[in-house]
């Protein structure tokens, strides 16, 4: 699957993937900093470990990308498919990310921790999000659909819609301010005030 490229402990910052080509291999303890991968091709190559802060990620082709406990922080990181990423450990947190229009169907990312995130319009379709933490993130028009959000946490963020008909929410938590995110899809009027 993976090109013989190795890179490990090393540390990549200001480089922009837009004009030089980002080298495809198995990048192990790396981080990454400031750099720019819109619309580059990471596809069958492996982060394991890896951080990237800062980064902007729109756009990137994740065809058979593998992501071990890789960390997003500050990065610009819209209409990622990582429903095309190598299932095999796909794991990653989130923190202070935009991934607007981002696609998880069909992932299972178990446990996966997103904070002070937008996820408009992101779609977590059928995905395995059972234990997610979602903390200060942005929902607007994020799409749960047939998604395992058992013991997930949405008690600080905001703008959800989630159909408990829909989706499994056993022992979810989420915050009275916000409950009508629960309810919307039954058509009743809400008095917020009282």
């Amino acid at each position: 699957m993976m090109t013989g490229n190795y890179f490990s402990n090393q540390n990549f910052e200001n480089k922009d993937f837009t004009k030089e080509p980002f080298e495809r291999g198995e990048y192990e303890n790396c981080t990454f900093r400031h750099c720019t991968f819109e619309y580059a091709d990471l596809s069958r190559c492996s982060f394991n470990d890896c951080g990237f802060t800062g980064c902007n990620l729109s756009m990137v082709k994740l065809g058979s990308t593998a992501f071990r406990e890789a960390v997003f922080k500050e990065c610009k990181m819209f209409g990622l498919q990582f429903s095309d990423c190598n299932e095999f450990g796909l794991s990653f947190q989130f923190e202070d990310c935009l991934l607007n229009s981002s696609v998880f169907y069909k992932t299972s990312i178990k446990k996966t921790r997103f904070k002070n995130s937008n996820l408009t319009e992101v779609d977590f379709s059928e995905a395995d999000l059972s234990h997610a933490v979602f903390t200060g993130c942005d929902l607007s028009g994020a799409v749960f659909d047939r998604t395992n959000l058992e013991k997930a946490d949405f008690r600080t963020s905001v703008r959800y819609s989630i159909n408990p008909s829909l989706n499994r929410l056993k022992q979810a938590k989420f915050s009275l301010s916000e409950v009508h995110g629960l309810l919307g899809h039954l058509h009743i009027d809400i008095d917020r005030n009282s």
